[in-house]
């Protein structure tokens, strides 16, 4: 399971290291691809079907909103190997996506059976909405609405 935030940077060849709590589950090869709210998801390859055959359900003919989640998911996909140090490069389409740059802070946050990667400044907006919204958030979740 993933816990916890964790602050890195990315280099100017665009690496970034995986902490190395994440690495232990994750293992050596990771898939990353585009999430919500303008941030990446980072998930281990073995854990790669099982997380998203959690997210679809799998009927013979595929509905359009599956067929549209999938697109904006899997088409950005991206297998990378992490080196000894647990880096990986991350690819100028994801940073473009993420709005990561080279050289920018990040921050990595785990979430049970995911990593979200985000840029620093956008997961500081993005949490300070949340901020605001939690109580009102918590209740609606409770209600099952």
């Amino acid at each position: 399971m993933f816990l916890g935030r964790y602050y890195s940077y990315v280099t100017q060849k665009g690496r970034v290291a995986l902490p190395s709590k994440f690495r232990v589950a994750t293992g050596k090869n990771i898939v990353i691809t585009r999430w919500y709210e303008k941030c990446l998801v980072i998930v281990g390859r073995e854990n790669w079907k099982k997380f998203f055959d959690r997210l679809f359900k799998r009927e013979s003919v595929p509905t359009r909103p599956v067929r549209s989640t999938e697109r904006f998911i899997f088409s950005t996909a991206y297998e990378a190997e992490l080196d000894d140090q647990g880096r990986f490069v991350l690819p100028a389409f994801l940073r473009e996506i993420s709005g990561i740059k080279e050289g920018s802070e990040v921050v990595f946050l785990g979430l049970g059976d995911r990593i979200e990667l985000w840029e620093k400044k956008t997961w500081d907006e993005e949490e300070e909405i949340v901020k605001g919204e939690a109580d009102r958030m918590l209740e609606k979740i409770s209600k099952g609405s």
